[in-house]
């Protein structure tokens, strides 16, 4: 049986230290649905989380096509911090954004949504507390749930939510998958 995103590419950011099952276990249940699943990361090189699981990179990411994604997923831990200093990184996050396509963040991967620039005036978001000043100082009205929508951006709160996040952002890529499906 096919799964709900069968045939689509989702790419999912990567560097060290990022919350190893925010990336691990988002990217087994994009992968249980179908997806096409892409490790971008600024080098190739092995990564460790911050619990020391291993994670390998597919593909560099300014090699990443905004064009050929439904989606990206923005992991926590202390990833983020790394990812919003690279320049590949906020236009690939732009790019996608720009598109209308989903973009999953959660825990401290609003860090990087905040660097570049997608955190909407007024709109919702959620994530780790400890960039909750940092969400509302980019303009956001906080909302301490496991998971939400706002528009195209799927955010989760910690770890403990991932269930939740991983719903939202499934509903969410499919939700897009068949819009971009769908006759004009």
């Amino acid at each position: 049986m096919a799964g709900k995103l069968e045939g689509r590419t989702v790419a999912i950011l990567l560097a060290q230290g990022v919350e190893d099952l925010e990336y691990h276990v988002t990217r087994m249940r994009l992968i249980e649905e179908g997806a096409e699943v892409l490790t971008a990361a600024t080098d190739l090189a092995p990564v460790e989380g911050k619990n020391g699981l291993a994670a390998e990179p597919d593909t560099l990411l300014e090699d990443v096509d905004a064009d050929g994604l439904l989606g990206l997923v923005i992991p926590g831990g202390w990833a983020p911090d790394k990812l919003r200093r690279s320049a590949a990184v906020l236009d690939l996050v732009r790019a996608v954004d720009r598109a209308g396509k989903p973009v999953g963040i959660i825990c401290h991967g609003g860090s990087v949504a905040i660097s570049a620039g997608i955190v909407r005036e007024g709109g919702r978001a959620t994530g780790s507390l400890g960039i909750k000043d940092d969400l509302v100082n980019a303009g956001a009205a906080w909302s301490d749930e496991p998971a939400l929508r706002d528009g195209n951006l799927v955010w989760g709160r910690v770890v403990a939510d991932i269930p939740d996040f991983c719903r939202e952002l499934v509903a969410a890529l499919v939700e897009a998958s068949q819009r971009e499906l769908s006759p004009a």
